[in-house]
């Protein structure tokens, strides 16, 4: 099932995305009535192309892995690690597909685009056991994790964590399995990454006991599970795409933005 979260010109609410139609959910598939085997439809039915779709939860975090696909730190030079590498956007960076990737370009600027799986995280999560986590979960989407690599240990908040750097979508999958799907990222048409999640060092239920160990997660979190080889630069008027088989397409812009205060130094 593809769970969508969307604006019509009447409301915005959770749907079912069914081909190129959308039908209107009677409750949020985070809340506490949520039934996935017998979801309960408000008899509402939309074209796709007459609806806006959103981001497809409405997270108070996006957690990401970083060196999590062997054949990635083998291309960087670097060994596989043994110990989760993590970082935190906040819930502002994320943007739905179509939706731009905004950036400031001056002389050695550095931005980086990684195709990514991302669970949407289903129910309260603390203290989860590896072998309980997957009930966590409501289901799988695409991410493209933005990075301003030119911050790499200068200020890791601005690495990854600006407006518009996670980009999420386009729905939620909840019939997945994500220890083995593929996952290819294009810019401008041109194939950049193909991979698999097999090739993932520490998978999802391992990272699901990882965060909840520290921290509670919470319906609608974002969890970025890592990204194959071939992660590269981005410029303003690229079109970045992710898609991962049974999921979908995420798609996004590239646009310029300016600094507005005379004096001021980007970097």
């Amino acid at each position: 099932m593809k769970l969508v979260r969307f604006r019509s010109t009447e409301e915005e609410k959770y749907g079912i995305l069914k081909g190129s139609r959308v039908f209107g959910l009677r409750n949020s598939p985070f809340s506490e009535g949520w039934d996935q085997e017998a979801p309960e439809l408000d008899e509402t039915e939309y074209a796709l192309e007459d609806v806006k779709l959103l981001v497809p939860c409405q997270p108070t975090k996006y957690l990401g892995v970083g060196l999590n696909f062997a054949g990635a730190a083998r291309a960087m030079g670097r060994p596989a690690p043994e110990y989760p590498v993590t970082f935190l956007k906040p819930s502002g960076a994320c943007i739905a597909t179509g939706e731009a990737v905004e950036i400031r370009t001056f002389e050695g600027c550095d931005y980086l685009y990684e195709g990514e799986l991302a669970v949407i995280i289903g129910k309260r999560a603390k203290n989860v056991p590896r072998d309980e986590a997957l009930s966590y979960v409501l289901g799988y989407t695409c991410s493209d994790d933005i990075t301003d690599r030119r911050q790499f240990q200068k200020d890791d908040l601005r690495l990854k964590g600006a407006d518009t750097f996670g980009p999420v979508g386009p729905c939620i999958e909840t019939e997945l399995d994500p220890s083995d799907v593929r996952i290819r990222s294009w810019v401008n048409g041109q194939l950049r990454q193909d991979g698999n999640t097999g090739e993932m060092i520490f998978g999802v239920p391992y990272m699901i006991e990882f965060f909840s160990s520290y921290m509670t997660l919470y319906p609608g979190d974002v969890i970025s599970m890592g990204t194959p080889a071939g992660a590269g630069q981005i410029h303003p008027g690229d079109v970045l795409r992710v898609e991962i088989d049974g999921i979908g397409v995420l798609e996004n812009p590239v646009r310029e933005i300016y600094y507005e205060s005379p004096g001021r130094q980007p970097g």
